[in-house]
């Protein structure tokens, strides 16, 4: 019983210690300019016609703004959850989270597992959010102005009916 409490007070410090990273400023201001930046894009993408004429400057303010927000995205969000889980979290190497030489989670394994490792797997996490964001940006991007094709009248049997 004793080691079943203390496994469930670890998990809960590690999911708490975890969540406390919306507390920093900077990460948590990192992540709100990078959905408002994603949010200009699905607007802009609403708003612009797919035909419409684009300018050298329009071109170049466009780019600049797409090379920030990659930037903002892979860089500098990762960049504030890696500094704050390793200075005020303590998610450093010398805290073994499991394996041997851990307090209790999973003392058994053979495999050590810090919790920088932790750290690390949660900013692989905001990695793959931020390409999966960015995929669906670009696909936003390249699909706006386009009309959903009308529904053709089906015959009984399921089939479009097509007039010759």
């Amino acid at each position: 019983m004793i080691a079943a409490e203390s496994l469930l007070s670890q998990l809960g410090t590690i999911v708490t210690s975890a969540l406390k990273g919306l507390a920093n400023v900077a990460f948590t201001g990192s992540l709100i300019v990078m959905f408002i930046l994603a949010g200009i894009v699905v607007l802009a993408s609403k708003k612009r016609p797919k035909d419409a004429y684009l300018s050298w400057g329009e071109a170049m303010a466009a780019s600049v703004f797409c090379t920030f927000g990659l930037f903002w995205a892979f860089g500098v969000v990762p960049h504030q959850w890696l500094t704050y889980s390793g200075s005020e979290l303590a998610m450093r190497s010398d805290a073994i989270l499991a394996g041997p030489g851990s307090t209790g989670l999973m003392e058994w394994s053979p495999i050590v597992i810090s919790k920088q490792t932790l750290a690390d797997l949660i900013a692989v996490g905001i990695y793959g959010m931020s390409f999966t964001l960015t995929v669906v940006l670009w696909s936003m991007w390249q699909k706006r102005g386009q009309k959903k094709t009308e529904e053709v009248e089906k015959s009984s049997y399921g089939r479009p009916l097509v007039k010759a």
